[in-house]
């Protein structure tokens, strides 16, 4: 992708201009989420072994010999107590990620780097990856054997493409031996086996940890929705009543009824640019039969030169009516710079929009105390309804195949990404990690942040999450069907010439890629994909 195409939420932090929309995170949430009574320095609830202490509740984040979290730690301190600990572990991460590691969060507790140093007595170097380049200045240390991390961060659907370089090691013996319980019914990722699936493993094979829930979520303006005027408006003219939509028929509605440009209100701002749109139309596509329609069949085959896939792009290109002029160009900061100032009456976006806008400490905010959450709008198909997101961006963290030592860098991957430690580093407002796990969507601290509301929502947005592409020649595959999305977008292309052209390009990359390797992706991806189907009533 080009530089423009690569911008990306996480330079927002990073730059100035349009980022002054949004107050800095950590200027604004530690007030909001007051510590209460602090605990005595180094307390630890009955039978817990390690965690942080110093502010109220503290113990939700301390860990049991026979958890995760302390098997990681324990297996570590033995490594260290026979001298076959390494001398610092080297994470390579993106730049607007880092202060959730760094930063102190909340009062009186330590940031998660000096506890983990603390705790294992291992220094933990990270160096900062200019947002945007995670995949470049990984690829970079592999293919010249520069071996300056020990850890990458990079796009969970690069794994495929990592692990077929060999620069990543297989986690499979470890995860066996150490037991992250990242399926735990309670505590574990949303789907369990699916999920984990979905967002640490290739062909079967786990690669890499998730460190991040960036899946797409669907906010509205319930001040729009909630008044009485615009409720009797909406009714006359449709006949139904005005909520948010459920399916892609009503979203058009509703979407043509807001839609008043000249009074500086947009129908919806889901983003339809070169790099960030063709997301918004994966939720179309995928929506389109049930309990999926997939991108290709058992065979290889790629299904988007279809009726479905026809259908959808047709859509996605009718849809540039109820959005700004300028929407081909538009990326992140565009859209929630005009959400922020009450441009839009719906959006789909990362699920910290509402950390961001819905905040008092935001001043730049116009919508502060009125957004709602809502499900993705799907399609009702034999009797049901297919309510469908996509996964997009999401950083994790695998272990460099030129570390010396792969173990230890494991274990501080599964303490890391268990649920108490993940659920504290996230709901730290310092970096972009956003919640995935269904322990985070329960606890107090990320409530707060990210607001009850939401999480409810987001919690159910990522059960009904399909994965992009995330085998051999993801990028090429992507490229090919986000240029002639924009083709379409442009008029340069009908829908039915721009699906039949990104089917030709997907075959010529299968055939260079290898099509028996990508069979298998294919079949491993597919098991990924959710089959929840919702009432219709």
């Amino acid at each position: 992708m080009t530089d423009l195409i690569r911008v990306s939420r996480r330079r927002l932090l990073a730059s100035g201009g349009k980022a002054a929309v949004f107050v800095a995170a950590t200027g604004f949430a530690p007030q909001f989420i007051r510590p209460g009574r602090a605990f005595a320095a180094d307390a630890l609830a009955p039978g817990m072994i390690g965690g942080p202490t110093g502010f109220d509740g503290a113990e939700r984040y301390q860990y049991g010999p026979d958890t995760p979290e302390g098997r990681a730690i324990e297996t570590i301190k033995a490594m260290k107590g026979a001298g076959k600990a390494p001398a610092k572990i080297v994470l390579g991460l993106s730049d607007g990620s880092i202060g959730q590691l760094t930063q102190p969060f909340p009062a009186g507790a330590p940031s998660i780097k000096d506890f983990w140093e603390k705790e294992t007595g291992i220094p933990l170097e990270i160096v900062g990856v200019p947002n945007g380049q995670e995949f470049t200045k990984t690829m970079q240390d592999i293919s010249t054997k520069g071996g300056a991390y020990d850890i990458y961060a990079v796009e969970w659907n690069r794994l495929g493409d990592l692990a077929e370089t060999g620069g990543i090691i297989k986690l499979d013996d470890f995860v066996a031996q150490h037991k992250p319980e990242w399926d735990d019914p309670e505590r574990g990722y949303v789907n369990g086996a699916k999920g984990v699936s979905l967002l640490n493993q290739y062909r079967g094979s786990t690669y890499g940890v998730s460190l991040d829930g960036d899946f797409q979520t669907w906010v509205y303006r319930t001040d729009l929705f909630g008044d009485e005027a615009e409720k009797k408006a909406f009714k006359d003219k449709y006949g139904y009543d005005l909520a948010p939509p459920r399916t892609w028929k009503q979203h058009g509605d509703i979407a043509a009824f807001f839609h008043r440009p000249d009074k500086g209100l947009f129908g919806s701002t889901d983003l339809r640019n070169q790099g960030w749109g063709y997301t918004n139309w994966y939720q179309r596509y995928v929506s389109m039969a049930s309990p999926n329609q997939y991108l290709f069949d058992d065979a290889g085959k790629p299904l988007i030169n279809s009726e479905q896939g026809i259908a959808a792009t047709k859509e996605y290109v009718d849809s540039l009516a109820h959005h700004s002029p300028d929407a081909i160009s538009w990326g992140w900061p565009e859209q929630y710079g005009n959400f922020a100032k009450g441009g839009a009456a719906m959006t789909c976006a990362f699920s910290n929009l509402p950390k961001f806008l819905d905040n008092a400490g935001n001043k730049d905010s116009a919508v502060t105390g009125k957004i709602g959450s809502m499900l993705p709008p799907g399609r009702e198909i034999d009797g049901k309804l297919v309510s469908r997101s996509v996964l997009w961006l999401n950083l994790s963290a695998s272990v460099s195949a030129q570390s010396k030592n792969p173990e230890a860098c494991y274990l501080f991957l599964q303490w890391l990404g268990s649920s108490r430690i993940y659920a504290w580093m996230t709901a730290n407002p310092g970096g972009y990690f956003d919640p995935f796990r269904l322990s985070d969507f329960s606890d107090p601290l990320v409530r707060q942040t990210y607001h009850a509301y939401h999480m409810d929502v987001v919690r159910g947005t990522v059960a009904r999450t399909v994965p992009t592409i995330n085998y051999p020649g993801a990028t090429a595959f992507h490229n090919a069907l986000d240029e002639n999305l924009v083709a379409a977008l442009t008029k340069a292309k009908t829908p039915e010439q721009a699906m039949a052209d990104t089917e030709a390009e997907w075959k010529k990359i299968a055939r260079r890629t290898g099509e028996d390797k990508l069979l298998e992706a294919i079949k491993t991806n597919k098991e990924a994909w959710p089959t929840v189907l919702d009432s219709i009533a």
